[in-house]
């Protein structure tokens, strides 16, 4: 979960996502919670397949079963199939059905049942995954024809839904008690869909980018993601949060002052989907050098500026990486956005802002290569550190 800041962002160029006409006749497509924090529904079951994959979230074929020839004199020793490949992630239309009318479905029965059976009457077979999909999102967005062109070709290149929140209260922890209401990103909030969509776009050429030299399999999932869009009741916190792979976005968020921003702030809530599927690895990992941070500097801002991944400061308290109450679950998703930040720019031939995170203290190198190793398949593409302070 990401705060209010205490610093501005800066702006950035909105990035149009092509529109693409939204097929299909009436139609139409739920909810996290911050680990400890959140008095949220249960979130949607989205299968959790490890690792990403190009296929946009459209049904995936079966793979064939590998066979092989028996050695030589007939005998038939145990020799072992090859492991068959993963299935893509996705998000099946049942899914898509309680993402996108979580609370509303009896009013858009007629359509919602349209969308299932297709139009050629109730004894018509179901109609195939992919296409419900993209009937359910033409009914759900149906007032919007812009945003519907928008939410079907986020599905279409990503997998990914863009639904609702459910209404429910929140303890936000030093943020109070949140009220947050569902809301869609259509009208005067399109732009929040589309910087969304240009973000996952994004997304997907960064880690096509690290992939061409790595020598792991992805172990990072970005695709498929349930997208609940909310609004918090007089107030403007969290700006968003994540778990079971899905990740609510708060359409008033301090946070979402352009696509830059909500590029950055969406990486860190997937990171935390990713982190809790490798077992909470942050928790083991980074705690003995996390800790040791804070236990030299608590609290105090000059003393933690050299070891916060980010500038963002929580107003009236410190660091958000450090912030009391946030931990090092917290401080690991702020890592990996200094990470993309810096991965991305130099995939770009970019000049960075400041000096690489990793050329800092000697926790910030340990810290950067352990994320990277267990995330990114070790890349690294920043240049190394000056011989006069050297990585360590």
């Amino acid at each position: 979960m990401r705060p209010r800041p205490a610093l501005p962002l800066l702006a950035a160029l909105l990035l149009a996502l092509p529109a693409l006409a939204a097929a299909c006749a009436p139609s139409s497509p739920g909810s996290p919670a911050p680990a400890g924090k959140a008095a949220a529904p249960p979130a949607l079951p989205v299968p959790a397949a490890p690792g990403a994959s190009s296929n946009p979230g459209g049904p995936v074929p079966a793979s064939a079963a590998s066979a092989w020839a028996a050695p030589a004199g007939g005998a038939t020793g145990d020799v072992p199939s090859p492991a068959a490949p993963r299935p893509a992630p996705s998000i099946s239309a049942d899914d898509a059905d309680a993402l996108l009318f979580p609370e509303d479905a009896a009013a858009h029965q007629d359509g919602i049942d349209a969308c299932r059976r297709g139009n050629a009457g109730a004894v018509a077979a179901p109609r195939p995954g992919h296409e419900r999909v993209r009937c359910l999102l033409a009914l759900r967005y149906h007032h919007d024809p812009r945003a519907a062109a928008s939410a079907t070709a986020l599905f279409e290149q990503t997998g990914s839904i863009a639904g609702l929140e459910r209404e429910h209260l929140m303890d936000g922890g030093y943020r109070g008690m949140l009220h947050l209401v569902p809301e869609l990103p259509v009208s005067a909030e399109r732009r929040h869909l589309e910087w969304t969509a240009a973000a996952l776009a994004d997304f997907d050429a960064f880690f096509a980018d690290l992939a061409a030299a790595a020598s792991s399999p992805l172990r990072y999932r970005h695709r498929a993601l349930a997208l609940r869009y909310f609004r918090s009741v007089r107030a403007r916190t969290p700006s968003a949060y994540a778990s079971g792979w899905t990740v609510a976005y708060n359409l008033a968020g301090s946070l979402h002052r352009s696509a830059d921003a909500v590029r950055e702030t969406l990486f860190h809530e997937i990171f935390h989907l990713n982190d809790s599927a490798h077992s909470g690895w942050s928790q083991a990992a980074l705690s003995p050098i996390y800790d040791g941070i804070v236990a030299r500097c608590g609290t105090r801002i000059p003393c933690l500026a050299a070891y916060s991944p980010n500038e963002t400061i929580v107003k009236g308290g410190t660091y958000y990486a450090f912030q009391p109450g946030n931990g090092v679950g917290e401080y690991a998703a702020e890592l990996a956005i200094r990470y993309y930040r810096e991965q991305r720019a130099a995939l770009r031939g970019e000049r960075l802002g400041k000096a690489p995170f990793k050329c800092g203290p000697p926790e910030n190198a340990r810290a950067w290569s352990l994320l990277a190793g267990e995330f990114f398949w070790g890349a690294d593409r920043v240049a190394p550190c000056p011989s006069d302070t050297g990585e360590r």
